[in-house]
């Protein structure tokens, strides 16, 4: 399986069809899982698509209109029924609060899972920084309080076999020079992590959902390897898009092409649309030329390979 994948639960915008559930998306990275945006119906799509709820460890939600939430209920409910062993933390717009704690106590139910809130206000900012990555979130442009949310892997090293071997460095040696920057061989010599290792730049993995073009979709969309951003109207609806707060096909597409993107995702179609082929064809007219996906319900789709 692969370690770094997004899963795609759900892919309609206000109303779901005969084919496209409600919102919802699952990212795997490594040990980590992280939901987001839950929306009706997450429970089932996370059944079919081969997912539990012991997955999970986060949950981050844009903001609370139904389609990106409606779902938490349910949700809440069976990672309290599975027992999940560990703290799950979710994350979303403090202007919503009460609308959260509806959805957390929508029906009874025996809880037994320690559920950390961490609402979000303000400039958003960083929400979680350890040696796995380091999570933020910045404020979107929508009718409700609403935010972006980007995952970043700290910039490593990766160790050079010929290189450890010209030095003669086996073994533990090697996990001390990774911890310590330097080395005393048998011989004498002192040898630098740098010697023997090249750069590895973190991976980064950006999540926008409903909202204007504004300087957070800039923001969280720069330089990532992936994109998953909303694509509700086509662009001869701009106006209806600006309207409603939404972003058109080109519109993503030309934000993740100026950003540079490497594997852009679009998602959170209108009802209105019968043929995905038209976002693809609109995104590459508006100058993407990287990898592109039309999401689609129970997709999997891998991270690019590291650059």
């Amino acid at each position: 399986m692969t370690a770094r994948e997004l899963v795609v639960l759900g892919t309609a915008s206000q109303i779901p069809t005969r084919h496209r559930n409600h919102n919802a998306y699952l990212l795997r990275w490594d040990g980590h899982g992280i939901l987001f945006d839950p929306g009706e119906g997450t429970q089932r799509q996370m059944t079919l698509a081969g997912a539990a709820a012991h997955d999970l460890d986060r949950i981050c939600v844009t903001h609370f209109h139904g389609d990106h939430a409606l779902g938490l209920a349910g949700v809440i409910q069976r990672i309290n029924l599975d027992r999940v062993p560990h703290p799950v933390t979710v994350h979303y717009p403090a202007s919503g609060k009460h609308f959260f704690d509806r959805l957390r106590y929508a029906t009874a139910y025996r809880e037994t899972v320690q559920l950390l809130e961490q609402p979000l206000s303000g400039d958003g900012g960083v929400l979680v920084a350890d040696r796995d990555f380091t999570l933020e979130a910045r404020p979107l442009s929508h009718r409700v309080e609403a935010f972006g949310y980007r995952l970043t892997e700290p910039h490593g090293r990766r160790m050079l076999p010929e290189r450890l071997a010209a030095y003669g460095i086996t073994g533990p040696d090697i996990g001390r020079l990774q911890r310590d920057s330097t080395l005393t061989t048998a011989d004498g010599r002192t040898v630098t992590l740098d010697e023997v290792s090249a750069s590895r730049p973190g991976q980064s993995f950006a999540f926008v959902m409903d909202t204007r073009m504004c300087d957070g979709v800039h923001a969280l969309a720069a330089g990532c390897d992936m994109l998953v951003i909303e694509s509700t109207f086509l662009d001869q609806d701009a106006r209806l898009a600006e309207e409603y707060g939404h972003l058109t096909a080109g519109q993503a597409a030309g934000a993740a092409a100026e950003a540079g993107v490497r594997h852009l995702v679009l998602t959170h179609f209108s009802q209105r649309y019968s043929d995905p082929a038209e976002f693809e064809l609109q995104a590459r007219a508006a100058g993407f030329e990287g990898d592109l996906t039309i999401a689609r319900d129970l997709l999997r789709v891998p991270l690019p390979k590291r650059r």
